[in-house]
């Protein structure tokens, strides 16, 4: 449906309809806002699902040569 005819079909409703019609766009307009906000970051939210082990700032002796 092109702008056009959905502007046509609008303007024949009566008022008290249009009033829905108008509603309904300033509804969809807020629900595609909230969603585009995005969620705040947590400090933290990652913390036990990755474990480090205790040589990782150890050099890595594929490098010994280098060095």
């Amino acid at each position: 449906m092109t702008d056009l005819q959905l502007y046509s079909q609008i303007t024949s409703l009566p008022a008290d309809l249009k009033k829905e019609v108008s509603d309904f766009v300033e509804f969809l307009k807020q629900k595609t806002k909230t969603k585009a906000k995005p969620k705040e970051r947590v400090f933290g939210y990652a913390k036990g699902y990755f474990k480090m082990s205790p040589d990782f700032d150890e050099p890595l002796e594929d490098f010994k040569d280098y060095m």
